[in-house]
């Protein structure tokens, strides 16, 4: 391979690449959500300035993709807080845990999810939703919700999804000194809500040393959407530059 060539490359292997090179399309994207009330404390332990925390909300979500261009069909579970940057109201993706490697390996090359291996799942269970999340063979997570309980009005489904997502990028140097420390902003713009109810919920999280969910305790269930949506993911772009500013 030529060096003009080598540098076009995406990702490696070179003769089979973790993921392809195309945007990604996502077809009946399916969320399971639940936002709740946690520890205040907590939440600013683990939000990175300039971020700020001044309400004491995460949310749990399971997001089932059965068709995505490039990637096929996946399961992830995440971990988001409601931040603030410079006036605006957002989220922090503090953890994502997905069953795909090609999914986790564009998600963090390409952008800056926090992804890590997990396995989610979502399913009906007679007449409630139930979304899990295993971390090995130990369950970290359960969350149910009454089945299409309640229509939502789809424009409040989709200002939910389309709320700025803040997440940390970070690339060491081989030496193991930061090469890339970046805070990055992105979000969905180009989204079709083609279903959106709510139901009564609850969200279980349990201890475990590297899935740690449970560290931000679940004090109680302020709200919970199931969301069927087609959507393209927009591209991130930097907030913030640890290393330059």
């Amino acid at each position: 391979m030529r060096l003009e060539d080598v540098a076009r490359q995406l990702t490696t292997p070179l003769n089979s690449p973790a993921y392809p090179s195309t945007q990604y399309r996502f077809t009946n994207r399916e969320y399971l959500s639940i936002t709740y009330r946690t520890d205040l404390k907590v939440l600013r332990r683990v939000v990175p300035e300039p971020l700020t925390v001044t309400v004491p909300l995460a949310r749990f979500e399971i997001t089932r993709m059965p068709d995505v261009t490039g990637l096929g069909t996946y399961t992830e579970a995440a971990h988001h807080i409601s931040v603030e940057h410079q006036d605006e109201l957002g989220e922090f993706s503090l953890a994502v845990y997905v069953d795909s490697v090609p999914a986790i390996s564009s998600g963090r090359e390409l952008s800056a999810y926090p992804k890590k291996s997990g396995s989610p799942r979502l399913y009906l269970d007679s007449d409630t939703l139930v979304g899990t999340l295993d971390y090995g063979s130990l369950r970290v997570a359960t969350a149910t919700m009454g089945y299409k309980h309640h229509p939502m009005d789809l424009e409040e489904a989709r200002a939910h999804l389309c709320v700025p997502t803040f997440m940390l990028k970070t690339v060491p140097h081989y030496d193991g000194s930061p090469r890339i420390c970046e805070l990055v902003r992105t979000r969905i713009t180009d989204l079709t809500v083609k279903s959106a109810f709510t139901g009564p919920a609850r969200l279980q999280l349990f201890a475990h040393a590297l899935a740690p969910l449970a560290d931000l305790p679940v004090l109680e269930v302020v709200s919970a959407g199931h969301i069927l949506t087609d959507l393209t993911l927009s591209p991130a772009q930097v907030v913030h530059d640890y290393l330059g500013d």
